[in-house]
């Protein structure tokens, strides 16, 4: 039998982890000899390669040196923190992946943590040595420190150290002596440094970590095997959360190998593996031997700190650019998602209308953004917060955030996180960047990037994670200007907008479809305004150059689905197609509007 080693990635979104994962792939010899190979190769979904974030965890093994090393590649993003948690009990240890520049993020501090506490054994490799304002040394004592910090035992404090360029394929032990030209050093590391998991004989006892679905087999369990050897062929037991059991026959059993899965009939103690045909299989479940049922810990889910009401699209354009348009097919989608994606929670409020639950306002968008492009249609509304009652103390939750940013804009940073009940925690200097720290309600965090970008001129780099449950911080003003609120339907014309850009600035351009009760732009104001956006020059025979006026427009305002989330007020909704988002209000009618504000 092979040896095998079980090592999970970890790293803060954009310090190279992706890509370090290429490498290892292309000199591991995965690929044939003449396969076009594309960059990022595990970012396989078309929002991960546009944002350049890892989303999903993911599972992928290499041979080398008649080893199998099955490697988890990690969400970098604190939203899909659920998954790192959760995935890190597959792994006997972990490769911490730093910026060479940045250093340790407050991400990596959230993971590295559970993994000391885990008792995993550390690989550090500080990456991007190629970065003109790369500082090992520094970065190398900052990793140190953090360590201290996470109470790291002794062993896990003398962690073995690598430097190297993900980019350029090459990680070396020695800067100064060794040659830049090969990823292998850190194979050979993974080896001498990382354990191999211990063989336990015995009857089988296997835990499901992770979830996958596919359309034709249902629920896909990914565990690992911690006792004994799963057979496809022997009778076994399903332990659940709750404690009951009941008997089971596993149809399916795949091992990891390259990017792909194996079928097999054998999976060895030690080993990763996929589990089909289990009905209703989740998080936690222990596979076991009939006759000895041992339950494994239970593995922690995340609670949801964000909900969000997705309905059924009602606006005149209804059915117009989607195929999939009916609270049925809403419905059925919202329940499909929640087969493989456990930190989600979905509740049907009315017949057409459903409250979504999720780690932040990036989680519940990756799943709109994936629904609109499937083809459905549907309109939702602003991200709220989920409070709890503790010793009837009305609590809400609480996050660390971080913020990166040139000297010169501290200042206004502070000021706009103080205002929405941020209290500074640490401020630290980085050449001509800032390094400042806050607590924040989550509350404050809707809308505060895209405003702390404005505000630093696009250099800002903003993190957070979620730390506890704190008493209710008090009101924290939102939007202070109001909307202009189209009241009619048709194209905008050109003349209409030329003549009401001094109410306020405008989302669409001109010749955009409008509808009445429609949001098409920020008023200067508090308070909505009505503005007729159908009204044309009305023709004469009398044509001179002193009676035309040039029309003058200003460009439009165009938001991407995040920010239209952090936008909208109460009574506003996102309407989602697979061509457009639209801003409009919760009731489209003037008088409807009154009568509900009255009320």
């Amino acid at each position: 039998m092979t040896e095998i080693r079980n090592v999970a990635i970890i790293a803060h979104v954009d310090h190279g982890k992706t890509t370090l994962v290429d490498e290892i792939l292309k000199q591991a010899n995965i690929f044939r000899a003449n396969q076009d190979v594309q960059d990022c190769v595990l970012d396989s979904n078309d929002i991960e390669r546009e944002r350049g974030i890892t989303i999903l965890s993911k599972n992928i093994s290499v041979t080398y040196k008649d080893t199998k090393i099955n490697i988890i590649d990690t969400p970098g993003h604190s939203d899909f923190g659920g998954q790192v948690e959760r995935v890190l009990k597959l792994a006997d240890g972990v490769l911490l992946l730093v910026d060479a520049a940045e250093g340790p993020m407050p991400q990596t501090r959230f993971v590295l943590d559970k993994a000391l506490k885990l008792g995993l054994k550390p690989v550090v490799v500080i990456n991007k040595i190629d970065k003109p304002d790369a500082r090992p040394d520094v970065i190398h004592d900052k990793v140190f420190d953090l360590f201290c910090e996470l109470d790291a035992n002794d062993e896990q404090l003398e962690f073995p150290l690598l430097y190297g360029s993900g980019r350029d394929g090459w990680v070396v032990k020695d800067l100064d002596s060794d040659p830049r030209d090969s990823i292998l050093p850190l194979m050979d590391a993974i080896l001498e440094y990382i354990p191999a998991p211990k063989i336990v004989d015995g009857p089988v006892q296997a835990q499901v970590a992770s979830l996958d679905y596919s359309d034709y087999v249902g629920r896909i369990g990914v565990g690992r095997v911690y006792r004994g050897e799963l057979r496809i062929t022997t009778p076994l037991s399903i332990i659940k959360r709750d404690g009951s059991i009941k008997a089971i026959q596993i149809k399916q059993l795949f091992v990891f190998e390259g990017l792909g899965r194996k079928e097999t009939n054998c999976v060895t103690c030690g080993d990763l593996c996929a589990i089909v045909g289990i009905e209703g299989i989740d998080i936690s479940d222990t596979i076991t031997d009939p006759e000895h049922q041992d339950k494994l810990p239970l593995i922690a889910i995340d609670e949801p700190t964000i909900s969000m009401l997705f309905k059924v699209n009602d606006s005149p354009f209804y059915g117009r650019e989607g195929k999939y348009v009916s609270s049925r097919h809403l419905r059925e989608r919202l329940f499909k998602e929640i087969e493989k994606d456990v930190a989600l929670h979905v509740e049907e409020t009315t017949g057409d209308s459903f409250k979504v639950s999720g780690r932040g306002v990036l989680h519940l968008a990756i799943l709109m953004e994936n629904m609109r492009r499937e083809g459905y249609e549907l309109a939702v509304g602003k991200p709220q917060v989920i409070y709890k009652t503790i010793d009837d103390v009305k609590q809400e939750p609480l996050e660390a955030l971080s913020v990166d940013v040139p000297s010169g804009f501290a200042g206004k940073i502070i000021e706009l996180v103080g205002v929405r009940k941020g209290e500074m925690t640490n401020m630290e200097s980085r050449g001509e960047r800032q390094l400042i720290e806050f607590e924040i309600p989550t509350r404050g965090l809707i809308g505060l990037r895209s405003k702390a970008l404005t505000l630093s001129a696009g250099e800002a780099i903003v993190s957070h994670r979620f730390l506890k449950y704190t008493p209710f911080k008090g009101l924290i003003p939102h939007r202070l200007v109001g909307s202009l609120v189209s009241m009619g339907q048709g194209p905008a014309a050109a003349y209409a907008i030329d003549a009401l850009q001094q109410r306020g600035v405008f989302f669409i351009p001109p010749n955009t479809e409008t509808y009445e009760g429609m949001v098409v732009g920020e008023h200067s104001r508090d308070g909505e305004l009505m503005v007729n956006l159908q009204k044309t020059k009305n023709l004469t025979n009398v044509r001179s150059s002193g009676t035309d006026r040039n029309l003058k427009i200003a460009p439009h305002i165009e938001m991407s689905l995040e920010q239209a989330l952090e936008y909208i007020e109460d009574d506003e909704l996102v309407e989602l197609t697979p061509e457009s988002i639209r801003l409009r209000k919760m009731h489209l009618g003037a008088l409807e509007r009154k009568r509900n504000k009255s009320k």
